[in-house]
């Protein structure tokens, strides 16, 4: 048995592309971890995410043979690995799946040859030390394995059904209950007798001796609803193998922390942290979630509470505890983005140019996480005292809701204790609060065809470019509640699907156009025009006169000034975008747009409120770009050519191979398939009207354009005369005369403090006065009608010092309202606390309150019951002080 050299991570990556190039594959880019036009997947979870569409034939690609290297991340949702990672040889929330791809061109019998020839002639694998499974009735594969590449047949395992459970294999793959399937033939590696654990299909399959590095998926069939098999016409290979598990074998060591790229991370980790030991598991959770969490922010996540920007903050917030139980108490975590960049950049690009931006987005969310650390752990520690050996669900929740603990860290922290979480309950407690916020469907499927109707049509052809009307448009398919028929008749709600269109369909921000379809004895009017599966426009509306059958001929008319205002709009924020870039820095990106007729909506990365400076410099250089009058140059071309030519991607957006580029001048090209002015000159006039923080580190501005910016400024000057009218000046002076409304109330205000503190001291002189003593102590309650809150404070200071070993309680009352103050002072201060005095009287008024055992403060209703409340204050004290 001859062992096999040793390979770098990067070597193998580029190995691995270089071979299938070799073999007339084009090498595609890694999708970004969220997926674009997807929202039935949080994240990118595997190799084939970004291939969907090809295998379910609602795209076409230029190519029938493909290979990538596609980052991977699993930490949220159905696949969420989150509380293995740190604690296994070989779970990770990031991670690099390496496949190749063949869309109806080569079948199983190249697929094994290659990979036996990678694996074997280039990374020199002993053979013997390989194995492989099928599916127990794939016949073929066991042949090629056996026959073509020699492997004996006492290593080729025949993996059956679960349970007698038809094509429920480890060994049979399918998307969903139906569509697209197949056999699997997997890939294992016998790391030695000396690790425990059997083969696969053995009872002791689930050691660490037998590992699968590669797994070849031959979708051949495509299931029905009642669970028949038809083959295919264009059989497809979809192949996945993991770069860090393969790293491990080629380097010769069994976990996949022991690989360079994670030594240098975890090395990096200990130098931070000061920690000798590397083989500390908080060091292995530290090296694991700096790629997710980098990798999360360069694809356009940022921390927050909801959806993915949650599943970031819990990885980040993970880290960082276990930074924590090393004794780390300063920021340290973004410190590990420059190795990380350094190691991984010359594979991802787009990473050590989002550097600043990553490391900015990090030390701001460890700043924040360590305000709350401290408290939140003494909040653990306190219910971990009292919850026995499982946390209550709802104590879970609270931590996270209070806190921002992440469940699964407070899993964690209760694992190590040798306790355990109530996830029922915790998760209750999470619906309860979604239903209450109204929150649920965060990422409900968007607008979805029939796959069997999606294999029928063709895309829908757009003519809305140059045309705002067309005729002779044929019906192609219509949609009533969700579902394909031949007729629609007046009245009914519907979708209609034409050949061909003028109508422009919600994406990129641009919202949907709206107008009529009319033909022989029909009208349906349009109220909204929707992407369905990514290429197909759909009339959302309403016949109102008449019918429309499949086949039917149409002439359809959008609503030109509608559009028109849009695309102003759309013109502008593309401009907009640019000058933001400019003036803040190029780690803005843009998080989301709406492009409506009334207004634009833009959010942005950035992480501090813009400035009136700032907000009035975007102002000036967008419609310094209006009034040069560029044209709005569009061009066709290739995804790469597109981006040689200087033009930037919007991150969330899916691009083809060829893509629209829109240039204006020479501050924005973009990709974009919207809708666009001629010239910059057309959108008149640019004004922002509102600048705002949506989440940590996004924000959000919010402008008009042409007519509706003009009408922006005639409402702004009207309110400006109003303004003047009432100060009884012009317009020209309005500021003068607000300035000196200001001095005078401001010296209105002084004279009135000095009113009110003048009666407050006479009215302590009397309150003295009125003093009870009680076992050597004065106790003083009083009422003091139109007392704020300070005014009651200045009176208690006073009190204390005139009645020296005293109790006092002062009641300030204004509009049914009751402000609180309770003082101890002197000798009473070891048996009366101020505290327990002031909420022992707001809870007889429906109030609360709690401070010092020598000063609280609190408040509740006025009435009667505060009479009493006051009433009985000496009795209270008279208790304690006995």
């Amino acid at each position: 048995m001859t062992s096999s050299p040793k390979f770098s991570t990067r070597q193998i990556r580029q190995d691995f592309l270089d071979f299938f190039n070799s073999k007339g594959h084009t090498i595609v880019p890694s999708a970004p971890l969220v997926p674009g036009n997807d929202p039935t997947l949080l994240f990118t979870n595997s190799g084939m995410v970004q291939f969907k569409d090809v295998f379910l034939g609602a795209e076409k690609r230029s190519y029938v043979r493909a290979a990538d290297v596609q980052r991977c991340l699993r930490a949220g949702g159905k696949h969420n690995d989150l509380d293995s990672v740190g604690y296994t040889a070989r779970h990770h929330t990031f991670f690099e799946m390496l496949g190749n791809w063949s869309f109806g061109d080569y079948f199983k019998k190249d697929a094994i040859a290659w990979a036996w020839e990678l694996l074997t002639e280039v990374w020199k694998l002993p053979k013997d030390r390989l194995l492989v499974t099928v599916y127990h009735t794939d016949d073929e594969a066991f042949e090629l394995w056996n026959k073509v590449i020699g492997i004996p047949a006492e290593r080729i395992v025949r993996i059956g059904d679960n349970k007698g459970a038809p094509f429920a294999s480890d060994n049979f793959w399918q998307m969903a209950d139906t569509g697209p399937c197949g056999p699997c033939t997997e890939i294992f590696f016998d790391h030695g007798d000396h690790i425990a654990g059997g083969p696969p299909g053995s009872p002791d399959e689930d050691g660490d001796r037998f590992i699968e590095i590669w797994n070849l998926v031959f979708m051949q069939f495509d299931r029905q609803a009642d669970g028949s098999l038809i083959p295919l016409p264009a059989p497809c290979v979809d192949t996945g193998m993991g770069l860090e598990r393969l790293t491990a074998v080629l380097q010769h060591v069994h976990s996949n922390y022991e690989i360079d790229l994670f030594q240098a991370l975890i090395k990096k980790a200990s130098e931070l942290t000061g920690t000798a030991d590397l083989e500390n598991k908080s060091l292995r959770v530290i090296a694991d979630h700096i790629r997710a969490c980098s990798f999360l922010i360069v694809d356009g996540v940022l921390p927050s509470n909801e959806g993915r920007g949650y599943v970031l903050r819990r990885i980040i917030r993970r880290a960082l505890r276990h930074g924590w139980m090393l004794g780390v108490r300063q920021s340290f975590f973004h410190k590990m983005v420059g190795t990380l960049s350094d190691l991984m950049g010359d594979a991802y690009p787009e990473l050590p140019a989002a550097r600043d931006l990553v490391e900015r987005a990090l030390k701001a969310e460890e700043e924040r996480f360590a305000e709350t650390l401290d408290a939140g752990m003494r909040i653990f520690d306190d219910i971990a005292g009292r919850s026995g050996i499982v946390i209550a669900g709802t104590d879970a929740f609270r931590l996270y809701d209070t806190y921002g603990f992440p469940v699964d860290l407070t899993a964690d922290i209760a694992r190590e204790r040798g306790l355990s979480v109530d996830m029922e309950g915790f998760e209750a407690a999470m619906e309860e609060q979604k239903r209450r916020a109204r929150e649920a469907g965060k990422f409900a499927s968007s607008t979805s065809l029939p796959a069997d109707l999606v294999a029928q049509l063709k895309p829908t052809g757009f003519l809305g470019y140059e045309q705002l009307a067309s005729e002779g448009l044929s019906v192609v398919a219509l949609l009533k509640d969700g579902r394909p028929v031949d007729r629609v008749e007046a009245g009914d709600d519907a979708v209609v699907l034409l050949d061909r269109t003028p109508f422009y369909a919600e994406s990129g921000g641009q919202v949907g156009d709206t107008g009529r379809l009319t033909g022989e004895g029909s009208e349906f009017v349009v109220t909204d025009t929707q992407k369905f599966a990514g290429q197909f426009h759909g009339h959302v509306g309403n016949v109102t006169r008449g019918s429309l059958k499949v086949g039917d001929r149409v002439s359809a008319a959008i609503d030109a000034e509608r559009r028109g205002a849009t695309i102003l709009n759309h013109s502008a924020t593309h401009l907009l975008h640019a000058a933001l870039r400019e003036v803040l820095g190029t780690h803005v990106q843009q998080k989301g747009s709406l492009v409506a007729p009334d207004r634009l909506r833009f959010d942005f990365s950035h992480f501090q409120a813009m400035t009136a400076d700032e907000l009035a410099e975007i102002e000036r250089r967008v419609n310094t770009q209006i009034r040069a009058n560029h044209q709005a140059e569009v061009h066709n071309m290739g995804m790469q050519e597109a981006l040689d030519f200087g033009a930037m991607a919007l991150f969330g957006e899916k691009y083809g191979e060829h893509v629209r580029v829109l240039r204006m001048g020479e501050t924005s090209t973009e990709l974009c398939g919207g809708t666009h002015v001629g010239r910059t000159g057309d959108i008149g006039l640019f004004k922002i009207v509102s600048e705002g923080g949506v989440s940590a580190g996004v924000r959000r501005i919010e402008a008009v354009t042409g007519q509706g910016a003009l009408n922006y400024v005639d409402e702004e000057e009207a309110r400006l005369d109003q303004a003047a009218e009432l100060l009884g000046g012009s317009a020209a002076d309005v500021v003068d005369k607000i300035r000196a409304l200001l001095d005078r109330q401001k010296k209105l205000d002084r004279e009135l403090e000095a009113l009110k503190a003048k009666a407050a001291s006479g009215a302590t002189a009397d309150l003295a006065g009125a003093a009870q003593v009680v076992n050597g102590v004065r106790v003083l309650a009083s009422r003091l009608e139109g007392f704020d809150a300070k005014a009651l404070r200045d009176a208690m200071d006073r009190l204390k010092q005139q009645l020296g070993d005293a109790v006092i309680v002062l009641a300030g009352t204004s509009d049914g309202k009751a402000a609180l103050v309770a003082g101890v002072n002197g000798n009473a201060a070891g048996k009366v606390k101020a505290g327990e005095l002031l909420s022992h009287i707001a809870s007889q008024i429906g109030g609360k309150g709690g401070g010092r055992p020598d000063l609280a403060q609190g408040g509740g209703e006025d009435g009667p019951a505060l009479v009493s409340a006051l009433k009985g204050v000496h009795d209270w004290v008279s208790q304690r002080l006995q």
